[in-house]
């Protein structure tokens, strides 16, 4: 039986969030927290590989306690179990801490029940990096399949499994080997709305919870801040641009006036003998 295994992550709403202007930090209190966008369609591909081929979907986050609303909403959309891991020394890590405790949560999920395959969305809306996934599968010495936007098929028996990557011109086909740990794209399903029976079992659902203590073989100096060589030395908020200024008449006064206040400004340029010289 297929047992999947997606990594998620408790965001707060990117389209909403404000600055704050004093200490030009993000101020998370100004949005609420949501499930990342990309792996509500990550846990929905696993929901339909389970429906396809049998078998069961874990999910995992790291967070704070407030995090459990994320494992939750997962459960509505049709995963079996939930596992967190919690605790003060994950606070402050970055892609390489993340990766890291995310890995060894996993290790002792497959203690459990063996682990075939891990499911990421493909980046987080509050981190864009793309890097956590990946960077789990390096640490389980498992193929990385990123960007796919279609699973054509999973064979446990034989241990390959058939997925479309996406590209900036098409996609290309990968067959890898099993386990192995795929980042999905947006595109790769539409995740619809939750039955009554999953959003009743998603209210009563505790998942499992655990801090460092509960781990197996953790060095303590690869987590949180101590774990994260990645420093944000400043965070600001870009300038608004001024106003511009509304050029009015016909296309061709238009471009006429357009033109001449690019010769003002010395920006246009045209090419010859394979430089560009200004005009």
């Amino acid at each position: 039986m297929l047992h999947i295994v997606a990594c998620i992550k408790q965001v707060p709403d990117t389209k909403i969030i404000k600055m704050n202007p004093k200490t030009n930090t993000m101020d998370r209190a100004s949005a609420p927290a949501i499930l990342n966008p990309y792996d509500a369609h990550a846990v929905e591909e696993a929901v339909r590989l389970k429906k396809r081929y049998g078998g069961t979907v874990s999910v995992l986050t790291m967070g704070p306690p407030p995090a459990v609303k994320a494992i939750k909403k997962c459960i509505e959309i049709g995963a079996d179990e939930g596992y967190m891991i919690s605790d003060r020394a994950f606070a402050g890590a970055d892609t390489l801490a993340t990766s890291y405790a995310l890995t060894k949560a996993i290790e002792k999920i497959s203690q459990i029940k063996p682990v075939d395959l891990i499911i990421c969305g493909k980046m987080t809306i509050d981190g864009d990096t793309g890097q956590v996934g990946p960077g789990i599968a390096r640490r389980l010495d498992m193929p990385p399949l990123t960007s796919v936007n279609k699973i054509k098929e999973i064979n446990v028996e034989e241990g390959y499994a058939i997925v479309h990557r996406k590209l900036e011109d098409g996609y290309e086909v990968i067959q890898s080997t099993m386990p192995c740990l795929m980042s999905v794209e947006k595109e790769i399903n539409e995740v619809p709305y939750s039955s009554m029976t999953n959003m009743l079992k998603a209210a009563r659902y505790q998942p499992v919870i655990w801090a460092v203590a509960d781990l197996e073989d953790v060095e303590r100096t690869q987590l949180g801040l101590k774990g994260s060589p990645t420093i944000v030395s400043k965070v600001w908020a870009p300038t608004k641009p001024s106003g511009g200024e509304m050029l009015e008449g016909d296309a061709a006064v238009q471009t006429e006036k357009l033109l001449n206040l690019l010769l003002e400004k010395k920006e246009l340029f045209a090419v010859k003998g394979g430089s560009a010289v200004e005009l």
